[in-house]
């Protein structure tokens, strides 16, 4: 498939063609071993009637597995004939992380979702930014971004989206997050941003939604649960795919609950390294002044553990995953309901 922005990434697979089609992007990586190696990642497109574009994708994070098993059980079973529109899912997407249980590329070192929008002359992790950047997204009206909170933290089971200004495009995305059906929707202004696929999709002026659906390093059971209905309630919500969204939740709620993280004080930061205790679960409600955790140094015998504090109130959206920390770690994240007139100021 032929681009004037020169790719090094080959697609072996045609977007554009009906039924399914089933294969590899083909990334190249020079080695020691093998001069003209590639790394294979799989892609798979259903493409029936019209309708529009969903891109489903997971493992942009190789530790954060729920995505890659909702989507790649979706790529294997979903039938043309069940659909009005396209569906292209991409299960593992940064495959070298995924195949290493890490966060970050083998490879390069690098975060794929801090590296869009990519370079096609960049580390491998920025050429496959760039291949999903310039070559898969202009096919796409809706991405949904399959994430859990790795190894880094617990979360509370939840879609998140950012504030976009383009109002319309905003309840466009709240109501496609409500029919994902997860607990908690979070519209929330992160701490960096501007290179990630979310931003990336934002651009472009296509309709962005992204998950939190477990982590602490493990698979969620009720995060595959959730991510498995959702993929069809997305399908759909945009008509898509005959039928309702399912949205009630495990403790009987009709619906999801629409949160935010507006600003600094709803994160809590570690102020030394040391071994965190936290003192919530995700899902607690908790207050300003609480005590979010301790901060203990068990190597100096004498030395007393720090309290770390919430700023403000809220509930509890991230919770930290390893129980060592660094200096300047996120150890806590409150999530607040959603307000527009806040949201908006």
């Amino acid at each position: 498939m032929g681009t004037s922005t020169e790719s090094r990434i080959r697609c072996d697979i045609d977007l554009d063609a009906a039924g399914r089609q089933a294969g590899y992007l083909r990334a190249p990586l020079s080695r020691n071993t093998s001069g003209w190696g590639t790394v294979e990642i799989p892609i798979v497109s259903v493409k029936n009637g019209s309708g529009p574009t969903v891109l489903f994708t997971g493992g942009v994070h190789g530790d954060e597995y729920e995505g890659q098993i909702a989507v790649s059980r979706l790529a294997r079973t979903l039938d043309p004939a069940r659909i009005q529109g396209r569906v292209i899912m991409v299960p593992a997407l940064n495959i070298p992380a995924v195949m290493n249980d890490t966060r970050l590329s083998p490879i390069d070192n690098r975060d794929m979702n801090r590296c869009f929008p990519g370079n096609a002359r960049g580390t491998f992790s920025e050429m496959l930014a760039h291949f999903v950047d310039a070559i898969i997204l202009p096919h796409v009206d809706i991405s949904v971004d399959l994430h859990t909170a790795g190894h880094s933290f617990d979360s509370a089971l939840s879609t998140n989206m950012h504030y976009v200004a383009d109002g319309a495009l905003r309840d466009r995305t709240m109501a496609a997050a409500s029919a994902f059906g997860a607990p908690y929707n979070v519209v929330f202004w992160g701490v960096d941003e501007g290179a990630t696929l979310t931003s990336s999709v934002e651009r472009r002026g296509i309709l962005s939604l992204g998950t939190e659906l477990g982590g602490w390093g493990r698979v969620n059971v009720e995060g595959v649960r959730i991510a498995d209905r959702a993929l069809t309630n997305i399908l759909k919500h945009f008509e898509m795919m005959d039928g309702q969204p399912e949205t009630r939740q495990r403790d009987g709620s009709p619906r999801t609950r629409h949160m935010m993280v507006r600003d600094a004080a709803g994160y809590s930061f570690a102020p030394a390294g040391g071994l965190f205790e936290p003192r919530n679960v995700v899902g607690d409600v908790c207050k300003a002044g609480d005590l979010a955790g301790l901060l203990h140094f068990v190597e100096d015998v004498d030395r007393a553990p720090i309290e770390v504090r919430y700023q403000c109130d809220g509930v509890l959206w991230m919770s930290a995953g390893p129980g060592r920390v660094q200096r300047g770690d996120a150890v806590a994240v409150l999530m607040e309901d959603y307000d527009e007139a806040r949201a908006a100021a």
